[in-house]
């Protein structure tokens, strides 16, 4: 028998199961697919509402909220862009929390499109995204408990 096969030998190191679980496991592959997926659009929808290179983002908030908000309709994009920005990063260092800060922040989003009344597909898109938010939330939740 083997050294490592009779156990005496290295244990594999945390990068190599990691890896190894990556390939084989489906749970896993789906939270990591939803981690980068929620990590990355909205750090780049965030940043966009500084560039204006996807559309013209001070055409989406409803008028009601930009009575509400101080400033102008640009100005508050540019807050969203920021709150979009931090909610990308926590999603990356805090999935679990991260995907209900996103799915809460979509709620919002649906809540504005839909007082707006012209872009119903884009809110039933978000409502998608949205759970797509809660599903990487409790797939988080449970990456996290088998680690234990």
């Amino acid at each position: 028998m083997t050294r490592i096969a009779a156990g005496d030998g290295p244990a594999p190191s945390a990068t190599s199961a990691g890896t190894e679980r990556l390939r084989h496991d489906p749970v896993f592959q789906a939270f990591w697919i939803l981690r980068v997926g929620f990590t990355v659009a909205p750090a780049l929808f965030g940043l966009d509402k500084f560039a204006g290179l996807l559309t013209d983002w001070d055409g989406y908030l409803a008028p009601a909220f930009d009575r509400l908000v101080p400033g102008s309709a640009h100005q508050a994009m540019l807050a969203v862009g920021v709150i979009e920005i931090v909610a990308g990063i926590v999603v990356a260092v805090l999935p679990r929390f991260g995907g209900y800060l996103v799915a809460a922040w979509l709620g919002g989003i649906i809540v504005n499109l839909l007082i707006l009344g012209d872009y119903y597909d884009v809110a039933l898109r978000d409502f998608g995204l949205l759970l797509g938010a809660l599903a990487l939330a409790r797939l988080a939740a449970g990456v996290a408990a088998d680690r234990r």
